[in-house]
């Protein structure tokens, strides 16, 4: 199949150009205008007068939207497993739309951040509006759900939780909980990749610690001249991508503007301690530890669904059995799945989600 082009209808993919407020100087200077693709379905006709569900596509770090349209080589990218999966009636039909939320920390959690910009707010306030404008959308929470993977998997259960009344359904792939596993056992890495941008350079011989500072979790000049260094460059080593990545994860969870970079950092960068009060602010963003304070929203959806394969390479299916666990114990209604399989090239797992998406928001 991944070799032979589909021969049914394939919808049509409209590309719109948003001007965002929210985004708007934002504090990585990103841009605040943005191409925003949305796939309408073989069914859609300019004259007509049906109405359809909506999908907000939230794609995993270092992605966006494109790169959910993209042509693949070996296997279907989302428009056209959906025109196949409408096809072969498993699902309705329905308008997916494909935000970028691309940033020079390599992407974010789709949440609101001091230090990285309002991307809840981009999605909710802004995104949201402009498509029920521009399109025949079924314009309510009811028939509106988000999905993704890994990052964006993290953000359709957290806008779920915190934003409930944009969304009826979420699905869930893979996405980021229970942090003391899936983040705290790869800084020691990025702790040795920001070593070498300290100054003066380390020279052997003795070495003299320095006293534990008044401020912890600031940065003292090194994570600065990464950020600087990586942002000149085309080609970054998977090192590099990894400590992108937890000090994106650190402007999300712990942003400070007093703060340099305007984010604070949750390991001592010398010594390697965990900062107990840097941390704490990690774990208030943790899917586990959000459910009991967002119960009455997340009853509140229509659908609920999660999935992680048990052999994810950052032990991100621990963190879905605990927010399973979570969910049962406080009655909250959900689907939740395990598969022979890791972290990477899993989008086969739409194949039960956006069926799932569908007969729930239709």
């Amino acid at each position: 199949m991944a070799l032979k082009r589909p021969k049914w209808p394939d919808g049509q993919l409209v590309e719109l150009e948003h001007h965002s407020s929210v985004l708007k100087n934002n504090p990585l200077g990103d841009p605040s205008v943005r191409k925003l693709p949305v796939w309408l379905p073989p069914q859609y006709s300019p004259g007509g007068k049906r109405t359809y569900p909506v999908l907000f596509d939230l794609v995993g770090y270092t992605g966006s939207g494109y790169s959910h349209t993209n042509w693949r080589n070996f296997e279907e990218n989302v428009p056209e497993r959906l025109s196949r999966l409408i096809h072969e009636k498993r699902m309705g039909p329905c308008i997916v739309v494909f935000p970028d939320c691309f940033t020079a920390l390599g992407g974010n959690q789709y949440i609101n951040s001091s230090a990285i910009g309002r991307y809840a707010d981009y999605l909710t306030r802004e995104l949201i509006p402009f498509v029920d404008d521009e399109f025949r959308t079924r314009g309510d929470r009811e028939h509106r759900g988000c999905f993704g993977k890994s990052s964006g998997g993290y953000g359709a259960i957290v806008h779920g939780m915190r934003y409930a009344q944009y969304w009826g359904g979420i699905a869930n792939h893979s996405g980021d909980a229970h942090f003391d596993f899936i983040y705290r056992s790869d800084w020691p890495n990025t702790l040795d990749t920001l070593a070498q941008y300290k100054k003066p350079p380390r020279k052997p011989g003795v070495y003299h610690p320095s006293p534990k500072t008044a401020k912890p979790g600031l940065d003292d000049g090194r994570v600065q001249r990464f950020l600087e260094n990586v942002w000149k460059r085309e080609k970054l080593t998977n090192n590099e991508i990894m400590t992108l990545m937890n000090l994106c994860m650190a402007a999300s969870y712990d942003p400070d503007p007093r703060a340099p970079n305007g984010f604070r950092l949750p390991f001592d960068l010398e010594t390697g301690e965990l900062i107990e009060s840097r941390w704490r602010a990690w774990l208030k963003h943790d899917p586990i530890h959000l459910v009991k304070t967002h119960v009455k929203n997340l009853k509140t959806l229509k659908g609920i669904y999660i999935d992680c394969g048990w052999r994810d390479q950052y032990h991100i299916h621990y963190g879905c059995r605990i927010l399973s666990r979570e969910l049962n114990k406080y009655g909250v209604k959900h689907r939740y799945e395990e598969f022979d399989d890791t972290h990477s090239g899993v989008d086969y797992r739409m194949e039960i989600s956006l069926p799932f998406l569908s007969r729930t928001l239709r």
